[in-house]
């Protein structure tokens, strides 16, 4: 640092959407039909960055980088009803248990935040909405519990975007 210079901090990122699941295993794209709905009411503003993480896993480190806020969109089995809306925070985010990835092409939306935790790159706020599936299997499209599970779970997405954003 030079005489007279200010050493300024970075600016933060702005908040992130993040969009996870595979297009190819029909219900799995859960996310990523949330994610573009969301972008498409949205968008474009200097405020969120909308980003399609597909299947890309660990890759996705970076985007995580210094953010204040992230809302992860993705398909979210945890026994409940198909079509059923999670909205995962906090502590019931650390209550689940990680599983590793079986492959290098498969998105997992706990293992790549608990990495970024590992690594000190947590953003300070943190959501996780979840439409339970019905079919991952190869297949195009969602099922019909899954689709109409997407309308509640924009409004509870909608509803976390605005909340991170007035913060």
């Amino acid at each position: 640092m030079t005489a007279g210079s200010v050493d300024v901090a970075p600016a933060r990122a702005p908040v992130l959407v993040l969009g996870l699941g595979n297009l190819l295993l029909s219900d799995d794209a859960a996310g990523l039909h949330l994610e573009a709905a969301l972008k498409a009411e949205r968008g474009a503003s200097p405020q969120v960055e909308f980003v399609d993480g597909g299947t890309q896993g660990l890759a996705l480190l970076d985007y995580l980088s210094n953010r204040r806020a992230v809302l992860v969109l993705d398909a979210v089995g945890l026994g409940a009803e198909p079509g059923s809306v999670h909205v995962l925070r906090g502590p019931a985010i650390d209550g689940l248990r990680v599983q590793r990835a079986t492959t290098a092409h498969e998105g997992n939306a706990l293992e790549l935040l608990a990495v970024a935790r590992l690594l000190g790159d947590e953003a300070a706020e943190i959501v996780v909405i979840g439409v339970e599936p019905a079919i991952v299997a190869t297949g195009i499209g969602l099922s019909p519990e899954v689709t109409a599970g997407l309308g509640e779970a924009m409004e509870r997405a909608r509803a976390v975007l605005d909340s991170m954003l007035r913060r």
